[in-house]
């Protein structure tokens, strides 16, 4: 009895293709079609897409022209000077200008806010005296004079002591902190009418800073 040979290479072969296809199947698949970012140099890896947007969106905010540099900061002063307004208005000391800003000139604006100075009236006043000088008789310009003289001593007697009492509070409440400048500080908004003075008070008159 003749037994035939059974042929095995076709069997071989399959079982080959089929190790060669799971293989295939378990390996990373990378996108080798991946467009080259326009931005990245020759001979350089092309940046993740992370990277890649946040340089767009970095190269999109610059502005192109100086025109448009320009505008900005025009837009960004105008912001920041509405910002100041708002907080002259309201003594929010985030926005408040470089001079006013600081626990110092906080209380040297209260502690002459809180009282009532006689530099204040000094811009009525004056008026009254230009009013009476303006007329012609001796007997009212040695009036206007007069009063001119008297009120100038009244300022300065009250600025002295206003001084006094506000660098002496300073140093007690301020010990350790710069507090150069502070008085004059005090002194000039002293002579500013109180509805006028900016940043507003914040404190009403016989009110302890």
């Amino acid at each position: 009895m003749r037994v035939e040979p059974v042929p095995l290479g076709p069997v071989f072969r399959s079982r080959a293709k089929e190790e060669k296809a799971r293989a295939a199947d378990k390996a990373p698949v990378t996108d080798s079609k991946q467009p080259r970012d326009p931005q990245a140099p020759k001979g350089r890896p092309t940046p993740k897409r992370s990277e890649a947007q946040t340089r767009r969106r970095s190269v999109a905010n610059t502005p192109m022209t100086r025109k448009e540099a320009a505008k900005r900061q025009r837009d960004e002063r105008r912001a920041h000077m509405e910002r100041q307004r708002q907080a002259l208005a309201s003594g929010d000391e985030r926005y408040l200008p470089a001079r006013d800003k600081g626990p110092v000139r906080r209380f040297a604006r209260d502690f002459v806010d809180s009282r009532l100075n006689i530099a204040e009236f000094f811009l009525p006043m004056a008026v009254v005296i230009l009013v009476l000088s303006i007329i012609q008789k001796p007997e009212v310009q040695s009036i206007a004079l007069l009063l001119w003289l008297v009120v100038i001593v009244m300022i300065v007697l009250d600025s002295i002591a206003t001084a006094f009492r506000l660098k002496k509070r300073l140093n007690e409440r301020f010990p350790d902190q710069n507090k150069r400048g502070a008085v004059a500080y005090a002194l000039m908004r002293s002579l500013q009418m109180r509805r006028l003075r900016l940043p507003k008070p914040q404190v009403k008159r016989g009110e302890r800073p």
